[in-house]
């Protein structure tokens, strides 16, 4: 069974030649452009945040001063620039999703790439290149090992992230097509990550350490450090190990180049700072609530329907904290229900002892329905039922959300996010230029020039 298996693996270089020589067209490049916008946006957001902090404090004592530490006036090296980057823009459960790779592709990815761009001078253009050529990596081992890995335990968010954020590196270090390979197999095997730690502030320190591990795995590569050409495909490599659906990736790497993932299958940008997985309800809800002029004190009962895989990453029923309540599916239905609105402020420690949220709370019921489409994919899917005071049944199903590839965010709507996240740490003024900027980023020189006002 191995050989035959192994007779149809793909060879890493392959991969490393997508990486190191692909020609993105220019509407993924835009579509990076976007991404990389709302990144730092939540970036500036989360560089608050405890976690952040803590990896902040860190990585500052350890010295360097080649990069910028978003949304402080700290520096340090590439690497540990990386981490509490990646870290601070995956704080806030604000960032974009895609449901190929089940990962937060852009923590990682925009964490990696700016370091990379800022420790080496690059521009704009190649550290758009670099996102893109991270991101169809992530996509295709997504496809090939979803949702079994997903399933099992694992974060694709850090296990798929470290390789991507390795491969976004070293499109923007210039690495060749041999070492870029090496550096995948490197990033192979670092890359870790349990759901089980959802909730608390180690979910965020994934994205962060997916980040760090690329840009090392390229660094590592870059001054010769060699790895196994079957690290991902091997018998005992990263598909095999981490529980795979599949144990090739020949078919989903045939189209490199000519399909592109970030096109296909697109980017979800969260309109709402929580679990991806909350926000079709969240949508409904408030949709049902605007159409119907119900408030929190009307509501009976909401009960709630989703596929099968929501319930394993919703896992608070009574969150005890910000950070789990935004995998608390009771907890967002319900401040959806009494405030009517879920934003950055809904996490603070005060709703979280809100009376009539946590009246709400207990009369929120999820479960897995039936009849939902199985084909799919996983964290899209809704049906909601709300029971009124006065005897009224309200339903609503949706099938996405605002955000989603199909209904992406409008500029403007992305412009308001951005500023109400920048806006947490650097000044209005600041934010606006930076929003200029990042706008035109393809055009950016160098990248140092954009990180100057962050």
């Amino acid at each position: 069974m191995y050989q035959k298996y192994h007779e149809m693996s793909v060879d890493l270089r392959l991969l490393g030649e997508f990486v190191a020589s692909s020609m993105p067209p220019a509407a993924a490049r835009a579509r990076a452009a976007q991404a990389v916008l709302d990144t730092i946006g939540v970036t500036l957001a989360g560089a608050s945040e405890p976690a952040a902090r803590i990896v902040q404090a860190v990585v500052s004592a350890e010295g360097g001063d080649a990069c910028r530490i978003l949304g402080t006036v700290a520096r340090a090296s590439a690497s540990n620039a990386a981490l509490a980057n990646g870290t601070a823009a995956h704080a806030l459960d604000y960032d974009d999703m895609c449901f190929v790779s089940l990962a937060h592709p852009s923590a990682p990815l925009v964490g990696a790439a700016i370091a990379s761009a800022e420790s080496s001078g690059a521009s704009g253009a190649a550290l758009l290149d670099g996102y893109i050529a991270g991101f169809e990596l992530e996509g295709r081992l997504g496809s090939v090992m979803n949702p079994r890995h997903y399933e099992r335990g694992w974060h694709c968010t850090s296990t798929l992230g470290t390789i991507g954020a390795a491969a976004a590196a070293c499109r923007i270090f210039g690495l060749d097509a041999d070492t870029t390979s090496h550096a995948l197999a490197i990033a192979a095997s670092e890359a870790s990550g349990l759901k089980e730690n959802f909730g608390t502030m180690v979910k965020p320190l994934h994205a962060g350490l997916a980040a760090r591990n690329g840009v090392l795995a390229a660094q590592l590569a870059k001054r010769g450090m060699t790895a196994s050409a079957h690290a991902i495909e091997g018998r005992q490599g990263f598909l095999a190990a981490m529980d795979s659906q599949r144990l090739s990736l020949a078919e989903a790497a045939a189209d490199f180049g000519t399909r592109w993932e970030i096109l296909d299958t697109g980017i979800t940008v969260k309109l709402y700072p929580s679990c991806a997985g909350t926000h079709p309800t969240l949508d409904a809800l408030l949709d049902l609530r605007r159409a119907e002029g119900f408030v929190g004190s009307d509501v009976d009962r909401i009960d709630v329907e989703v596929d099968s895989i929501t319930p394993t990453v919703l896992i608070y029923e009574r969150p005890a904290s910000g950070l789990e309540a935004k995998f608390s599916m009771p907890f967002c239905a319900a401040a959806a229900v009494i405030d009517g609105r879920v934003g950055i402020d809904t996490f603070e420690a005060d709703r979280l002892r809100d009376p009539g949220i946590l009246s709400m709370m207990a009369r929120v019921i999820m479960r897995v329905g039936e009849g939902l489409d199985p084909l799919a994919p996983p964290l899209t899917q809704a049906r909601i039922r709300v029971r009124l005071k006065d005897g009224r049944e309200l339903t609503a199903s949706a099938n996405g959300a605002r955000g989603y590839a199909d209904r992406p965010a409008s500029d403007e709507e992305l412009a308001m996010k951005f500023l109400a996240c920048a806006e947490r740490t650097i000044p209005h003024d600041r934010a606006i230029r930076a929003i200029a900027m990042l706008r035109d980023i393809q055009h950016t020189t160098d990248i140092r020039a954009l990180t100057a006002l962050l």
